[in-house]
């Protein structure tokens, strides 16, 4: 029974092969001289777009990195700079009112002013434009002036310029950020 349908199937295999392969296509295998050049434009406004699209995309790309920089080295730097000013300013009050208090409240301005630095310095990069990098700069410098001067007990001339310093470079990053954001 297998065999007489083997011998059923296989001429019908054949035959369903021979009669598929029996169409012919008439014609030349040649190019429309009319035509090549239409399509070689086409082709070659197909590239241009391509590479327009992506040049685009590829500057969108940039743009959007450079734009996040500037958001976090901008935004570390408003942050840690309010809480360094603030813990200063403590600072500043037990030095003006309360001697005792002085010991108390120098390490927390010295971490602030360090943690501050360090965290803005973390930021920088050459996404940055220079104006904003050296502003940024500008703060971090700044900020380890003071934290040395506090640490170090340095006398009142020399820590009031080490505080004008500190108080330039973050009115001048704080601008230069807030006119990159416009």
């Amino acid at each position: 029974m297998r065999v007489a349908a083997l011998a059923a199937g296989l001429p019908a295999v054949l035959a369903m092969i021979v009669v598929g392969c029996t169409g012919v296509t008439d014609g030349d295998a040649a190019v429309a001289e009319g035509e090549a050049p239409v399509y070689r434009a086409s082709v070659s406004a197909s590239i241009e777009e391509s590479a327009a699209s992506s040049s685009a995309r590829e500057s969108e790309r940039q743009e959007s990195l450079t734009t996040e920089a500037v958001r976090s080295a901008c935004e570390a730097m408003s942050s840690s700079s309010a809480d360094a000013i603030g813990a200063v300013n403590t600072y500043v009050d037990a030095v003006n009112a309360n001697p005792a208090n002085i010991e108390r409240t120098a390490g927390p301005a010295v971490d602030a002013l360090n943690i501050s630095a360090d965290l803005v310095a973390g930021t920088i990069s050459d996404r940055l434009a220079p104006e904003i990098r050296d502003s940024l700069r500008g703060w971090v410098d700044a900020a380890r002036a003071v934290a040395t001067a506090i640490a170090g007990k340095y006398g009142p001339d020399e820590f009031n310029a080490a505080i004008t310093r500190l108080n330039d470079s973050k009115t001048v990053a704080l601008d230069r950020c807030d006119a990159a954001y416009r």
